[in-house]
This record gives structure tokens, sequence and C-alpha cells, in this order.
């Protein structure tokens, strides 16, 4: 039994940066000069010498295994009925990855019967290949011997995983993404597959001129012990964001999968369990804020506009009450009924208040009264909001 693997060339590390970098095409120039390099393909490790494998080498989860099999017949008799079987045994299955399962009829002194067997690695830890082999010989006699190649499948990426809760709903994950190997990856894909709850959009790209930049630059290497994070912003789907039922409690938010490719092409591929997150609690009534400006005059009235969720599961009849603080005073009659307001329901409210005070001024002083409990639920430092002299604006 035999690895199969590609052919191993010299390796050599570039050394490269941006244009924009202070060493400028200093590197690139020096990779260009060096006669261990091809000429043409600096940038992708590969020299011109080959070199053959010394060891089984290692195997990396999400790989491909490949090895020959080639049975041979050294006595000098006619062998019959040779029946070839290769398993995989790991610590949780045994799998068949023998090609074909009929019997050969016949194998002459000196022939021998090959195949090859492939099969992508999805568990970690310690593998057996058994083969076994049974045949019979010119006398009748049946006979049957069995071979076992063990080997370890290591892991190749360190994956941890952030969640941060916007205001809205919207989440946004932080992928840090470590290569544990000792060789250098091309990352050609690092994708997040959401939830049907959630859109996903990626913030790992520019816009530059109209053409999509990747943040990482032109190089995507990860070399040996470098790390990357990946950043997604997911959104809830219409259907589900007006649901407040559904923000709650723990919500699966996707998997990523991850495609590499190592030096010569070998590809690798690992998809995440799925990943879930703590939803935060927003209690019975959740108030957010939909519209507001960002820069107002002093002592000048201006507009908000406030969405009320009922996140508990029984009907509320609300009151709304406004409290003025040293700097921000509401516009309008305080201690106004908002009628009732069903479970997963929501209200708009557009309210109006001004600052006396320039500054980064928080918008506070909001009081929700639950008649039916006699439950109050107030809202303080909801927004901020700065405040600037009119004559400062204009000019």
């Amino acid at each position: 039994v035999m690895r199969l693997t590609k052919p191993t060339l010299f390796t050599n590390i570039p050394v490269t940066c941006e244009e924009r970098d202070l060493p400028g095409n200093l590197f690139n120039q020096l990779m260009k000069d060096d006669p261990s390099t091809v000429k043409g393909a600096e940038t992708l490790m590969l020299g011109e010498m080959l070199t053959l494998p010394q060891n089984f080498g290692n195997i990396f989860l999400g790989e491909t295994f490949s090895s020959y099999i080639s049975v041979h017949n050294d006595s000098n008799q006619i062998v019959k009925d040779i029946l070839v079987k290769a398993d995989l045994q790991t610590s949780s299955q045994r799998l068949n990855l023998s090609a074909s399962s009929a019997a050969v009829a016949e194998l002459k002194p000196d022939c021998c019967i090959d195949d090859v067997i492939h099969h992508e690695v999805k568990e970690i830890g310690t593998h057996i290949l058994v083969c076994a082999v049974s045949y019979t010989t010119q006398t009748g006699e049946k006979m049957y011997f069995r071979k076992f190649f063990k080997f370890q499948v290591l892991k190749p990426l360190d994956v941890k995983t952030k969640f941060y809760n916007a205001e809205t709903d919207e989440v946004f994950l932080e992928a840090q993404i470590q290569n544990i190997t000792t060789s250098p990856m091309f990352m050609e894909k690092v994708s997040l597959e959401p939830s049907m709850m959630y859109n996903v959009a990626e913030l790992n790209t520019i816009d530059t001129a109209g053409e999509s930049e990747s943040t990482f630059g032109s190089r995507t290497y990860l070399q040996p012990m470098d790390t990357r994070q990946y950043l997604y912003c997911l959104k809830p789907k219409q259907e589900f964001a007006e649901k407040a039922g559904v923000i709650k409690g723990v919500t699966v938010i996707g998997k990523l999968d991850i495609v590499w490719k190592t030096n010569l092409g070998e590809r690798g591929r690992l998809q995440t369990s799925q990943l879930q997150r703590m939803a935060p609690g927003y209690g019975d009534v959740r108030l957010s804020l939909e519209t507001i400006p960002d820069t107002v005059n002093l002592e000048e009235p201006f507009d908000i506009t406030c969405k009320i969720t009922n996140c508990s599961e029984r009907t509320m009849d609300l009151v709304l009450e406004m409290c003025n603080t040293n700097s921000i005073h509401w516009c309008g009659v305080s201690g106004r009924q908002l009628g009732k307001l069903h479970p997963s329901s929501s209200l708009h409210l557009a309210l109006t208040l001004l600052s006396s005070v320039q500054g980064l001024q928080s918008v506070s002083g909001l009081r929700l009264t639950d008649t039916f409990l006699k439950r109050t639920y107030e809202y303080d430092d909801i927004a901020q909001v700065c405040v600037v002299s009119s004559e400062v604006k204009q000019s």
C-alpha cells in the first residue's frame, strides 16, 4: 500500500507586500531575481527543483486521502478467486473503500492486481486502513491475510466566532480563521451560509472604481499560524423581523463554508456545525428608534420615530409619558393612551423634541405604563444627537 500524493517541489516562501506599502515593489523584484523561483510565477511558492516525499506526510481534515493498493503474486503457482477488500476504520465507523467487490478469477505468477481508493476525510484522530486478501490455491485450500496501516488525521484550521448585537435586529459575526498547519494555504473561499431566518452581507470586500477588491489585498495566502478575520452582517428576513417571538432565546445563524488549496492545488474543504447565538433579552416591551437626525439646531424642534414592540405573550394597554431632562424637552401631550398592543405586534410613534444645551445629548425620558398590571417601563439613553448652534450649522 502506498499513499498517492502530488509531487513535491522546492518550496520558496514569498515575501510580498502591497504597492502602497513602504517597500513598494522591492520584495517582488528580489523574488524575480531569485534563481530558485519559477519565472513569471514567483508568488506561487513553487521552485524549479523536484523533491521526493520523505515520509507518509500529513493528512488534514477536509482533504481527500488517496492510496494505491497492489496485490502481487510472489509464488510460481496460479492462484484463483482473489478478493481484495479495503476498509477504513475510524473512531466512529468502518467504511468500505474498495472500488469493486467482484473476485478476480485467477492471478498468474509475477502478476498483480491494482486498485486506487479515494476518501474525503471527515473525522480527526486515528484512522486505520485495513486491507484484506482472500484467495484459493491450486490444491483448493482457501487462504486469507490482512494488513493494517495506521495514520493520524490532523486539524488544519482553528475557527473562532464572535457575535455582536446591534441596536437594531442586525447581528455581526466575526470569524477568526487560523492556519495551524506547517505550510501556507491559499484561501479560495470563506463564506457564510445563513439559516432560513437571515439574509447575509459579506463585509470582506471594498468597492474601488466599480470593482470589488478583497480587504486582505491581492495576496490571499495564509501563512502557518497566521490568523485572518472575516466579518458578516446578518439581518432577519422581513417575515421573521416582524415577529417579536423570533428574536427570543437561542437562534441558529448558519454555518461557515471554507475552501482552501495547498502548494500544488490540493483542495480541502470544511464546513462548521450550525452556529448559534443567544439573542439579547428585551423584556416585555421593546422600544427602538427607527429614524433620528444626526445633527439638530439648538432650541429648534426635531422629529424622531420610535417603534414599540410587545414581546410578551399577553395583550397590553399602554400609556406614554414624556419626562423632560436638563437638556431634552419633549413637545406634545404626556400621558396619552396608545391603545391595545397584541403579542408580537408593533406600533410606530412620531415624536417631537428640542434641546436647550449644545453638544452631544442623550435622548431620555420616555415611560410606558401597562394599565392592566400597573407596571412602568423606563427608557433612557435611547440614542444620542449632536446639538449645534444655528449660526454654526448655517456657516
